[in-house]
């Protein structure tokens, strides 16, 4: 029996081998087929060689001000792409020590940190995972979540596969890069750029250490480690990054023990959103100019740029500085000055703020019905199959709301029909300034809070332009020989108008009636009857054209009351034409975009404004000169009087039918700065023209905003003189000399006869 057994054994030994190295072969073969399977995308997604060397991410547009500052994003998601260079060392030092300590010699797998990950789930004694950063890199770039542990399984070597590739095309560094560019950190913060400047209020090279450990622990899981909703789980998190840098000899002790003791700081946290920053209103007005750009520009595979996704660099006009100053210009004289007098100018009238003459309670009614159905709560119940009945009743239900104040926003409970009535109660104001030799638009204003009014009144609004449009007419008087000393008697005009009915300006004073008085000083007192003398010698359609030569292109009839400010126009046009004075006749489209770049910095286009002559180079100076006598001794003098100016400003009030609106048109040698100020509806206004003037409406911001801007060492904005023609006049404009010319040619004339 004994001798059976030993004949036995090296057969079954010999099975045995046989079996072993065929499954270990077979397994070898089946691991060989599975990545095999893999590689070739027959088990799931594969990026080809093209998208491993362009992986493909939606990069958010930038904006920025002529003087280099981030004004804003257009983006899907919040994304800006920074190159290794730009990274903090300690950031790259976090991330090494706490994701991956061996990232610089695996080829993107670590088996030493796989091992340990499996003996660890195996054991329950979890010292960490097994991915690398390279396949945490490879799961965020080609990889939706999974639906089973399979898909999982299948998932995972799949990154396996994608990081060994990734490993073949990239440097370290490169991988880093593009792991740190691709990842959301929450709150609107995709990639390490824009999580630096919403958290931190910086950017990536200029990152503390403690914040760098914060944003690398994040890395785990954003949203349990949010600091801004759970700064100590953040804390926490933080400070299991410091330790690994510690461990590993990043950095010291005592630098470890003095940094874990500082608390999560939040205080320069602040969401990136259309709603808030500066240039609100210029951002969303360049948005629509950009869309259509898009739509027409194309990428070298053919398709129309995106401007949500491919990472533009858009170049514009805007210096922050005026831009903010022209922002707090606004803001305090509406908030702290004029919008307090309208409160207490309305206090206790039932239906205040609305002026009407007849028919009070309908009209007010109709308004607010207008302004109910053009809500976006109408719309949304309107589109939900809401009865008019259930809507009108929803909108007298009390709510709690957070609502506008110029003290910051309240939470308050009433209507949504009481809080649209609320509103019409607020002043609003567009403010627009422009580089006069270059077209540039420096600062732009389109309301007193976007969140709140997106309405645009630089560019969306156009509005009656009051006693503004008078410089228009007056052009033409210098174009024909007149000087600004030319006089007029100051005597009511009678014109007779083509339908066989008379028109007959009305003066809102009854000063130096019957005298002469001169043109300038006729447009600085916005005398309406020499504008009477002056339409019936050069005719409206004459005003209209010239209107046009300067870049209006809303409508204007051709009537007399034209010379008034009868048309509606927009701030912008006003402040495109106006600067044609400051630009020595040539009137220059104002432009808001100087180059846009691709995410690669290549100049797709670069932008020229368009020019055109509109009139002589002596007519402009002559007008500048007519303008000067509104800051000197007219309408605008308190520039002089209360803000204390004392360099030359060319300027012109408006001020429109029921004081409506507000105007000022302000122009200096290397500025022209136009502002407007008004209620929504034009039936909401003040009962007097002491303070609905243009004047007290409108100048006043203009006044604060250009301390501002001379206040400023940095820019250089010129108080000196307009530039006169290398040319002689062909007309004095010294009223003292051109009346003792005048009073020696009638003498002349007297002696002849």
């Amino acid at each position: 029996m004994s001798t059976d057994n030993k004949g036995d054994n090296p057969k079954n030994y010999k099975k045995f081998i046989i079996v072993f190295w065929s499954l270990f072969v077979l397994a070898i073969a089946s691991i060989v087929l599975l990545f095999s399977l893999i590689s070739q995308g027959r088990l799931g997604y594969i990026p080809t060689f093209e998208e491993l060397e362009n992986p493909k991410s939606n990069l958010a547009s930038e904006i920025y001000s002529d003087d280099g500052e981030l004004l804003g994003k257009y983006f899907i998601e919040n994304r800006t792409d920074v190159t290794y260079k730009n990274l903090d060392t300690n950031l790259v030092n976090a991330l090494i020590a706490t994701e991956d300590i061996r990232f610089i010699k695996h080829s993107g797998i670590d088996f030493r940190a796989l091992a340990r990950a499996v003996i660890g789930a195996l054991s329950g004694n979890n010292k960490g995972g097994g991915s690398t950063i390279t396949q945490q890199f490879a799961k965020l770039l080609f990889h939706d979540q999974p639906n089973s542990k399979f898909e999982r399984v299948i998932q995972k070597l799949n990154e396996w596969v994608i990081a060994t590739k990734l490993e073949r095309r990239y440097s370290k560094q490169e991988i880093i890069t593009m792991y740190l560019n691709k990842f959301d950190f929450v709150n609107n913060a995709v990639g390490i750029k824009s999580a630096s400047k919403i958290y931190f209020n910086t950017i990536p090279d200029s990152l503390k250490l403690e914040e760098s450990a914060l944003l690398v622990g994040m890395l785990q899981n954003p949203a349990l480690y949010n600091p801004v909703r759970r700064p100590d789980t953040a804390k926490f998190r933080r400070n299991v990054v410091l330790g690994q840098m510690k461990k590993y000899g990043f950095i010291s002790d005592s630098l470890y023990d003095s940094v874990k003791q500082l608390p999560v700081d939040m205080s320069r946290f602040g969401r990136q959103s259309h709603l808030t920053g500066n240039a609100t209103y210029f951002r969303e007005h360049l948005r629509g100019i950009l869309k259509k750009w898009c739509a027409n520009h194309f990428k070298p595979d053919g398709t129309p740029y995106d401007l949500y996704k491919d990472g533009l660099r858009i170049f514009t006009t805007i210096d922050s500085r005026m831009q903010v100053y022209a922002e707090e210009a606004v803001t305090e004289h509406l908030s702290q000055d004029l919008q307090p007098a309208f409160f207490e100018h309305w206090k206790g009238y039932t239906y205040a703020p609305f002026y009407f003459e007849d028919n009070v309670k309908e009209n007010v009614k109709k308004i607010l019905d207008q302004a109910m159905r053009r809500s976006e709560r109408y719309r949304k119940l309107k589109l939900a199959g809401v009865s008019n009945d259930s809507i009108y009743e929803s909108f007298r239900t009390p709510t709690q709301m957070r609502i506008f104040t110029w003290e910051g926003e309240i939470d308050t409970v009433m209507t949504p029909m009481d809080s649209i009535h609320y509103y019409k109660f607020f002043l609003q104001a567009g403010l627009m300034s422009v580089e006069p030799h270059t077209g540039q638009v420096k600062a732009y204003v389109g309301g007193i809070d976007y969140k709140h009014f997106k309405y645009d009144h630089v560019s969306q609004g156009a509005r009656q332009v009051g006693s503004t449009f008078k410089p228009f007419l007056y052009t033409l008087a210098m174009q024909n020989g007149l000087s600004p000393c030319t006089k007029y008697a100051n005597i009511q005009p009678i014109i007779y108008l083509d339908n066989g009915d008379t028109w007959e300006p009305r003066n809102s004073s009854s000063k130096d009636i019957g005298t002469e008085i001169t043109l300038q000083y006729a447009l600085a007192t916005s005398n309406n009857w020499i504008s009477g003398w002056l339409i019936k010698r050069f005719t409206p359609q004459s005003v209209v054209k010239i209107a046009r030569n300067m870049g209006v292109t809303s409508f204007l009839d051709p009537v007399p009351a034209i010379v008034l400010g009868s048309s509606d126009i927009s701030l912008y046009e006003m402040v495109g034409a106006m600067n044609t004075f400051a630009n020595k006749g040539v009137y220059i489209e104002p432009i808001f975009i100087t180059r846009i770049e691709d995410k690669n910095g290549n100049t797709i286009e670069s932008f020229i404004p368009k020019q055109n002559e509109a009139m002589s180079e002596e007519t402009a100076y002559l007008m500048l000169k007519l303008m000067e006598g509104v800051v000197d001794y007219g309408t605008g003098i308190r520039l002089k009087l209360k803000y204390g100016f004392e360099n030359p400003i060319a300027g012109k009030t408006g001020t429109t039918n029921n004081h409506s609106d507000g105007w000022f048109m302000g122009l200096t040698p290397d500025l022209t700065t136009g502002v407007w100020v008004g209620n929504e509806d034009r039936s909401a206004h003040f009962r007097s023209l002491s303070l609905g003037q243009g004047a007290n409406m409108a100048l006043p911001i203009w006044a604060l905003y250009m301390q501002k801007v001379y206040a400023d060492s940095t820019l250089t904005i010129s108080t000196g003189d307009f530039e006169p023609p290398l040319e002689p006049l062909s007309v004095e404009i010294d009223c003292d000399r051109y009346e003792e010319m005048n009073s020696s040619k009638h003498s002349n004339l007297e002696d002849e006869f």
